[in-house]
């Protein structure tokens, strides 16, 4: 896991590359290195995994190829032994040069016979162009900024914000996009003229700076693998197997987060199957806010899981000074990202490096290929509740705006769920789906944001529509997985994991998102995922196999953070202080008056509002870091003179 970056035909781009390498050490501490040639130079910020002999360092030049790769090739080895086949010679044992000789020897072919996450550019000397790729799910990122001449990207958009020479605006649509989702869909970027590589798409760039983007990979559509559901539980325990072996390749420690619940506690358990020692983390919240928030006892579960499996396990309580750290955890993302669950990302991946941990596995992505989320649950009894009489659903939504969401200092958690499924459940399937996870209607978006920013509200609901109407159609559950996959895992979950890990020097490692286990589990029927009201069912059978029933049957619990007691109590001051109705007419992106209202009814109990006041939070103090923020100190380093031919 790495940073990297390149700047192509920039007057001082050899000065850049040695600035983004100081912002971007944190992703990778262990070596940094710099390729300059007279218009281009590549930096490489190096967290060392496989391979650790300083000959792996990057970036790499082999025979007229220069390479910087962030991520890991699982199947590297199998990979290399194809090409050696071929005659191929390496020099190191590293996954990057099987890149580089993968790529000499096929071209952008070679894409797909990757399975692993990364992000990489290669510049050819002899056909002077550059080629850029992002995995196929966008496990890990790849900003890139062009005006037809000029063209950079890296690993981290902040740090491109802090070192081109161009001005900074906030684009409309991503600053709808934040506030509807708390998150961005990776389509979408904060930052006018800046854009996301889009999973399973490369670049090439010429040497005048002129790009062509290619899709080189969406998920296959293929016959479903079986209808028969002892046959379907015996394919995939071999494929999680598989994935689970293939992501405990490196030369170092691999250990594992562990909350307790179905996804974590399989991956643990396939995992010490394979590894004579498995350390393990879980995080855990103060009891006062645990009450607060009704939030569940992940300790507790963890425990009877490490029992089991003789695990190496450390419970890690966390106890943030929300006041102190906020401003800094925000100017660790690129974006605002208004979901606080990246805070605890952040605080255990920094304490499993503090006791030694480099590589982790996580449970991400189980929720959403295999209908894990109580929002897919809800979704499918909207469509039932919008066949009841109209006399119905109206008495229910007076009494549904008339229930509180807390008395005193405890929340009501059904009164919050009834009132968000209110706000959906009368809606066509693809706007329903969409609201579900949506924290604003359209027309209360329009409201929220000034003029002319309401304008990006009006994108978000034909993007959402047109990802929604793509594929299974006639499976709705897996519609909405594969809605999921392309919209909340990147957009969020992948997001934040990246960055809040890779802060602490970490990497993070998602068996579930292997590519060869989506492309077979988006093959099983619908019905085999949600059976008799059981969600994750056919995960559930396989994991029957290796967990006890309380961990497989464990009620979902979601990892997240006490935010409605950081806005009801720690926050409260700085909601006053930042959110401030002079504050807000400076920014000129929200309404004051309509953000005042929000804040009062919050507090007064009858609508929770936390997340949208978070969110509100979390933009301003990125406002303050991205926009009003120092820029990189740029020195002049002069790129090496151009060779000279006889």
């Amino acid at each position: 896991m790495c940073g990297i970056a390149g700047f192509l035909n920039f007057e001082n781009h050899c000065g850049m590359a040695h600035a983004v390498n100081r912002l971007q050490r944190h992703r990778g501490p262990d070596a940094q290195g710099i390729w300059s040639e007279e218009s281009l130079s590549l930096a490489h910020q190096r967290l060392a995994i496989i391979d650790l002999d300083p000959r792996s360092n990057q970036p790499l030049e082999k025979n007229g190829l220069i390479i910087v790769f962030n991520g890991e090739i699982y199947n590297y080895k199998e990979l290399r032994r194809r090409l050696e086949q071929t005659g191929t010679t390496f020099q190191t044992h590293s996954d990057t040069e099987v890149v580089l000789e993968a790529y000499r020897r096929f071209g952008a072919r070679a894409l797909d016979l990757f399975i692993g996450m990364f992000a990489f550019a290669i510049w050819s000397t002899k056909e002077r162009s550059l080629f850029i790729a992002r995995d196929h799910f966008g496990i890990k990122p790849l900003y890139y900024f062009g005006d037809g001449h000029r063209f950079a990207f890296g690993s981290e958009l902040k740090s491109l914000a802090r070192i081109l020479p161009v001005d900074l605006n906030v684009s409309s649509e991503g600053l709808a996009a934040s506030l509807n989702y708390l998150w961005f869909p990776t389509d979408f970027c904060i930052l006018e003229g800046f854009q996301n590589l889009q999973p399973g798409h490369y670049m090439r760039i010429d040497t005048f700076g002129r790009t062509q983007t290619t899709q080189y990979w969406t998920l296959p559509e293929k016959e479903p693998v079986s209808e028969n559901e002892n046959v379907l539980i015996d394919i995939l325990q071999d494929a999680l197997e598989k994935s689970v072996e293939r992501h405990l390749t490196a030369d170092v420690e691999v250990a594992a987060f562990l909350s307790g619940g179905l996804d974590s506690s399989l991956i643990c358990a396939l995992a010490k199957a394979n590894l004579g020692r498995l350390r393990t983390f879980t995080i855990g919240t103060d009891e006062a806010e645990k009450k607060i928030e009704q939030m569940p006892d992940d300790e507790k579960y963890a425990q009877i899981v490490a029992k089991k499996f003789g695990l190496d396990h450390q419970a890690i309580i966390i106890r943030p000074d929300i006041v102190k750290d906020l401003p800094r955890i925000v100017g660790m993302f690129d974006e605002p990202i208004g979901d606080p669950a990246a805070i605890n990302t952040y605080l255990i991946s920094n304490a499993a490096r503090e006791a030694g941990a480099k590589v982790l596995l996580s449970g991400t992505g189980a929720d959403e290929i295999f209908f894990g989320y109580r929002r897919q649950k809800a979704w499918l009894l909207a469509q039932r509740y919008r066949r009841l009489p109209g006399s119905l659903r109206a008495a229910a939504n007076i009494i549904g705006n008339s229930l509180p969401v807390r008395v005193g200092r405890r929340g009501i958690r059904v009164n919050r769920w009834a009132k968000k499924f209110l706000s959906f459940a009368n809606l066509p399937p693809g706007p329903a789906y969409r609201a579900s996870y949506s924290y604003y209607s359209a027309q209360e978006l329009r409201n929220l944001l000034m003029s002319p920013w309401d304008k990006g509200a009006d994108v978000l609901e034909d993007h959402h529509q047109s990802i929604f109407d793509e594929r299974f159609s006639d499976d709705p559950i897996n519609r909405l997985c594969y809605t999921d996959i392309n919209m909340f895992m990147v957009g969020l979950n992948l997001t934040y994991t990246d960055r809040a890990s890779m802060a602490a020097s970490t990497e993070v490692r998602v068996p579930f998102i292997d590519r060869e286990l989506i492309e077979l589990v988006m093959r099983i029927p619908g019905r085999f995922k949600y059976c008799n009201g059981e969600s994750k069912y056919i995960l559930k059978r396989v994991a029957e196999r290796y967990l006890p029933k309380e961990i497989v049957f464990r009620p979902k619990a979601s990892f997240g953070a006490p935010i409605r007691a950081w806005i009801s109590n720690d926050l409260r001051e700085m909601v006053n202080d930042v959110l401030s109705s002079g504050r807000l007419k400076h920014r000129g992106w929200l309404n004051p008056k309509y953000c005042s209202r929000m804040i009062e009814e919050d507090r007064q109990g009858r609508v929770d509002y936390s997340y949208q006041i978070y969110q509100f939070l979390t933009l301003e103090l990125w406002a303050q870091s991205f926009l009003e923020g120092p820029r990189a100190d740029i020195r002049q380093v002069a790129p090496p003179a151009p060779a000279v031919s006889d």
